[in-house]
C-alpha cells in the first residue's frame, strides 16, 4: 500500500491518520516543485494530478477524505465510526472543511506563504481579505460546535478531526485569524498530542 504525498496540508490529513493507525503504507514523495504530479505514471494514479494519493493493489484514491476512510476501514479502526449517524456527521463536517474551513485556509496559506516563498508573484490583497473574513465566519461555526464537544462527533476522536485540524499546524505560516476561538485552540492542543499529528511525514 503507497501513500502519495508532498509536504502540505491537504495531504498531512491521511499522513497523519496512517502514522496514528501505525498503517503498513510506503510513504512516496510527490515532489510538485518538480512536476513529479504530472508525470504519466503518477496520473495513472490520479488523473487530477494533485495530492494526496493511495493505491493498494487494484484499489486507486485520491481526495483525502477518502483515504482516510479508507485507511480507518483497513485497520478496524473508530476512526470511522461504525453508527450510521455518525458516517453521515463525519461526511457532512468533512465536506463543510472542504469547501468553507480548509477552503479559505488554503487561500490564505497560498497568498500569505507560498506564493512569497517560491516567487510566485505578490500576494493578491482582495483575496486575502475576503477569505480573512470568511475563515473567521466559520472558525466561529467551529468554536461554537466545540463549546460542549472534545472533538468534531462529540466524545469520540475520528477522521474529521484530521481533516478539520489539517491547516492549524500552519497557522502561523498561513497568518490564519485564530485568535479568540478558545474552543478551536483547546480542541488543537488536544490533537498536538496524538501520535503523529504534529510529524506526519517521513523524515527527509
Amino acid at each position: 500500500m503507497k501513500l502519495y504525498y508532498f509536504e502540505t496540508p491537504n495531504p498531512h490529513k491521511p499522513c497523519a491518520v496512517a502514522r496514528y493507525l501505525n498503517s503498513p503504507v510506503e510513504y512516496v514523495r510527490i515532489d510538485l516543485t518538480q512536476g513529479e504530479n504530472k508525470t504519466p505514471e503518477y496520473l495513472a494514479i490520479n488523473p487530477n494530478g494533485k495530492v494526496p494519493a493511495l493505491s493498494d493493489g487494484d484499489v486507486k484514491l485520491w481526495e483525502s477524505p477518502a483515504i482516510m476512510v479508507y485507511l480507518a476501514v483497513k485497520a478496524g479502526s473508530d476512526l470511522w465510526p461504525q453508527a450510521t449517524a455518525d458516517q453521515i456527521d463525519a461526511i457532512r463536517w468533512m465536506n463543510w472543511d472542504t469547501a468553507h474551513f480548509s477552503r479559505h485556509a488554503g487561500t490564505l496559506m497560498f497568498n500569505n506563504y507560498i506564493k512569497p516563498t517560491f516567487g510566485l508573484g505578490d500576494p493578491d490583497a482582495a483575496a486575502i481579505e475576503e477569505s480573512t473574513t470568511f475563515f473567521k465566519q466559520f472558525a466561529g461555526v467551529l468554536d461554537n460546535h466545540l463549546q460542549s464537544r472534545d472533538y468534531i462527533l462529540g466524545n469520540s476522536l475520528s477522521v474529521a478531526d484530521f481533516a478539520i485540524g489539517s491547516f492549524l499546524p500552519s497557522a502561523g505560516k498561513a497568518k490564519l485569524p485564530l485568535d479568540g476561538f478558545a474552543q478551536i485552540e483547546r480542541w488543537h492542543n488536544s490533537l498536538m498530542q496524538l501520535e503523529g499529528w504534529q510529524n506526519p511525514f517521513p523524515a527527509g
